[in-house]
């Protein structure tokens, strides 16, 4: 069992956990060309430069070896207007480009973008580049090293963006979480790297204290992963805003789980992003959401939580505080022990890319 610090800095996984040596063990069964990655979706990293990308029309999760092993400085980058700056690039107008996701390489510091050229599922995918000196460029993938599997029962037609939610990479494998075709149609998939083929994963039941019943079809939107009483745990976010924790042992292939309700933080709400730190020796998650700000939530006490079981009129669980100094925040990733990356709505519409202090 991994210590929980090391659990607390999930986003700098790649390189804390697996090193030097597992390089070869990643890279080796990867096979150099062109991956046809057909729709923007979540990134994650992994040790050693290798960027995850999920692709939800396709139902495809890949590994690719951004080559990307060099150490960077010490700047931190601070793009405005950066959705102008990547459209320029692309020779697009800014209104029909979507940024869909943001992941930071924990080695370089260098910040990769999943775009969307364009709008709807025939949206063409490009993956750009942000370096800590703030300039933008397109990551071409051509003639690269990669890998990729399938998800089975992938799910189809109107829900089929959520396929693929979320992703990332702890400790030898990618979880990814997304809808399936089956009747319980909520996913969290355990997949290891390097890939074999992709298992069908555990369907997932929860109680929404917010709507005062028991789901089996909304998908998990982001999540963490934490260390609980000496166990593995993944801290789900859903929308309208149930936070459920779920043991990582219980993810065994076709198994049905039931996850722990630990707090209910709002609902008409939809959860962006989150990343889990610490701060003055106590774990706190951050999280972007679409109408409810930036949330500070501290894990202190989560494992007391029995679980909500009954309907909730506002808020029960866990607390939150509110970062007010955050506005407009729609994407989050951890930058480094100390800063997030965030990606903000500023005056006139237009984007803006900067890392602040986690607070």
């Amino acid at each position: 069992m991994l210590p929980r610090k090391s659990l607390a800095f999930v986003a700098l996984a790649g390189v804390v956990l697996l090193a030097g040596s597992v390089r070869a063990d990643l890279t080796e069964s990867m096979k150099r060309g062109t991956p046809e990655i057909k729709s923007a979706g979540p990134l994650a990293f992994g040790p050693e430069g290798v960027l995850f990308v999920g692709d939800p029309q396709a139902a495809m999760l890949f590994a690719i070896d951004t080559g990307d092993r060099k150490e960077g400085g010490k700047d931190l980058p601070k793009v405005a207007n950066v959705d102008e700056k990547i459209a320029s690039l692309l020779g697009i107008e800014s209104k029909q480009l979507q940024i869909v996701d943001a992941a930071v390489n924990p080695i370089s510091g260098t910040t990769y973008l999943s775009v969307a050229r364009g709008k709807g599922p025939d949206a063409k995918a490009v993956l750009l580049t942000v370096d800590r000196a703030g300039k933008v460029g397109e990551f071409v993938l051509k003639d690269v090293k990669f890998a990729s599997t399938e998800l089975p029962n992938p799910a189809k037609d109107k829900q089929r963006a959520d396929a693929i939610t979320h992703i990332a990479y702890v400790d030898g494998k990618v979880f990814v979480a997304g809808l399936s075709n089956e009747e319980f149609s909520s996913k969290l998939r355990s997949i290891p790297f390097p890939f074999a083929k992709a298992a069908d994963g555990a369907s997932v039941e929860i109680f929404h204290g917010s709507h005062g019943k028991i789901e089996t079809a909304s998908p998990v939107r982001t999540f963490v992963a934490c260390d609980i009483n000496g166990e593995a745990n993944l801290l789900c976010a859903y929308t309208c805003t149930p936070l459920v924790r779920i043991p990582v042992k219980d993810l065994e292939p076709g198994k049905k789980i039931k996850g722990t309700t630990v707090a209910e933080l709002g609902n008409r709400n939809r959860p962006l992003d989150m990343v889990v730190y610490s701060k003055g020796g106590k774990e706190y998650i951050l999280m972007a959401n679409s109408a409810r700000g930036v949330m500070k939530i501290p894990t202190e006490g989560v494992e007391k939580i029995a679980g909500i079981t009954e309907r909730v009129n506002d808020k029960a669980g866990l607390k939150y505080e509110t970062i007010e100094s955050l506005k407009g925040v729609e994407h989050l990733g951890r930058f480094d022990k100390d800063h997030a990356l965030i990606v903000k709505r500023i005056e006139g519409g237009n984007l803006s890319l900067e890392t602040i202090e986690l607070p």
